[in-house]
């Protein structure tokens, strides 16, 4: 499984995620398909970035306070226009999920990252209406449309149902 360093970044994260015990650097090496070291510096990275990743001596883990805890979260890929934006945010908040953030694999700058916690159909609607009267541009624009989140549904079940749906959309790309 070789990734391009900026994917396997955001793959190391949801993997540790999806983890309830330390995983050494080697089998991250060995998942991965890189060397150890290679683990070693994108942990580093990911380190400057403010993600909660802490090395044990039995591997590494990532800290989430219990309200990052609770539900299950995926980072999914997405591609649409301006005009779907509202469409994929409620094809998440409908089923009781949060958009958590977007973030953009950027040729020159590598990954930028901004929160946005979508919570409800309200924090939607408001982001939408500030997106369409703002003179900026979405971190998408930079990217022609593809760009990530990091999605939390409160179960297995309603995170299955949100990807279907994204995927029926044609908005899901992983």
């Amino acid at each position: 499984m070789t990734l391009e360093a900026s994917a396997r970044r955001i793959a190391i994260i949801d993997y540790l995620n999806t983890r309830t015990t330390p995983v050494s650097g080697t089998e991250l090496a060995k998942h991965f398909g890189v060397s150890r070291q290679i683990i070693v510096q994108d942990v580093a990275l990911l380190r400057a970035e403010n993600r909660n990743i802490l090395s044990t001596n039995k591997g590494y883990v990532l800290f989430q306070t219990q309200e990052q805890r609770t539900g299950f979260s995926a980072v999914i890929m997405v591609k649409h226009t301006a005009e779907q934006t509202l469409e994929e945010m409620r094809s998440i908040v409908d089923y009781g999920g949060s958009m958590l953030d977007v973030f953009i694999d950027h040729d020159l700058y590598g990954q930028i990252r901004v929160d946005l916690v979508i919570n409800n159909i309200i924090d939607a609607e408001e982001f939408c209406d500030k997106m369409i009267s703002s003179t900026s541009k979405p971190l998408k624009a930079l990217t022609e449309d593809c760009h990530y989140h990091t999605i939390k549904a409160p179960s297995e079940k309603a995170l299955e149902l949100i990807l279907k749906e994204l995927k029926e959309k044609g908005i899901l790309l992983n």
